[in-house]
């Protein structure tokens, strides 16, 4: 069975229904919206109730993994280079939230499409004799949320990898104080801390620094010592030294304007006597 044939069979079990009816009443419905260019507050309320409509049964397939393996049938049917992890299937399964963070981009990215489509005339259509067959508007539009799941999935699991990137840098556990996280780049060698402590600001100030005291700050945080740090980067010892100086400087002075929040705690003692510096909520 093609994937197309497959999306169809699969919506149309969910919505039940005599199919033809459903197509009839579309195509009116497309009809009318047509006058109006796809525009206008009657395009709208099209939108709300598609959205809608479409919301449970995108939820669903998520959770049961069926989005993800459609899409993934379909890049491979067309030569598309696309890989889902294991990982990430098991969390969309367990966790409402991250469903409901990936539905609600790719529900975005397929109505902007579906108008695009429908205005240019290259839309849905109720006489449509392609490999899908004569489908109802919503299996329709579901196809073109399998579209575009690739790409939503794409920035969902990169916004996952940049935020356990922020949580490695935001690591105060005890462990991690002497070996990596913010504790190491500030030198702090013990404390107790409960919570986090940084924003996320912490990245756009270190996103103002030169690319050389990025790489450095960000192989500090990851626990490399600084004779490795300084082979990966190709500098001296010293200019290691020099430019996560630079940015604890960049930092203390952030936290002074009230940017970030630094804990005493975590104050050296060069910065802390010679600023007096304490740490701004």
């Amino acid at each position: 069975m093609s994937v197309d044939a497959e999306i169809v069979e699969t919506i149309d079990a969910v919505l039940g229904g005599e199919g033809a009816a459903r197509i009839e009443q579309d195509a009116a419905r497309v009809e009318e919206l047509a006058c109006g260019g796809f525009e206008g507050p009657a395009y709208e309320v099209f939108e709300i109730e598609l959205y809608r409509e479409a919301e449970p049964i995108l939820l669903g397939m998520l959770r049961k993994g069926t989005l993800a393996r459609l899409a993934l049938k379909q890049c491979k049917s067309r030569g598309w280079k696309f890989f889902v992890h294991e990982d990430d299937m098991l969390l969309l399964r367990s966790s409402s939230m991250e469903r409901d963070v990936i539905m609600v981009d790719v529900l975005a990215e397929a109505m902007r499409k579906f108008r695009r489509d429908l205005r240019s005339g290259r839309g849905w259509k109720a006489d449509y004799s392609g490999p899908r067959g004569a489908c109802s508007l919503t299996s329709y539009f579901i196809g073109q949320c399998v579209w575009v799941f690739r790409r939503a999935y794409v920035r969902w699991a990169r916004q996952r990898v940049s935020w356990a990137r922020l949580h490695t840098v935001y690591d105060f556990t005890e462990d991690a104080a002497n070996e990596a996280g913010i504790g190491g780049l500030l030198r702090a060698t013990s404390y107790e801390i409960e919570s986090e402590v940084f924003s996320t600001d912490f990245e756009d100030i270190l996103e103002e620094q030169a690319p050389e005291t990025q790489a450095v700050v960000r192989l500090t945080v990851m626990g490399f010592p600084d004779a490795e740090i300084a082979e990966r980067l190709k500098l001296t010892g010293a200019t290691v030294r020099k430019r996560r100086s630079r940015f604890r400087t960049a930092l203390y002075q952030a936290a002074r304007e009230g940017r970030i929040w630094i804990p005493e705690q975590l104050h050296t003692k060069s910065v802390s006597c010679g600023h007096n510096q304490r740490g701004a909520a």
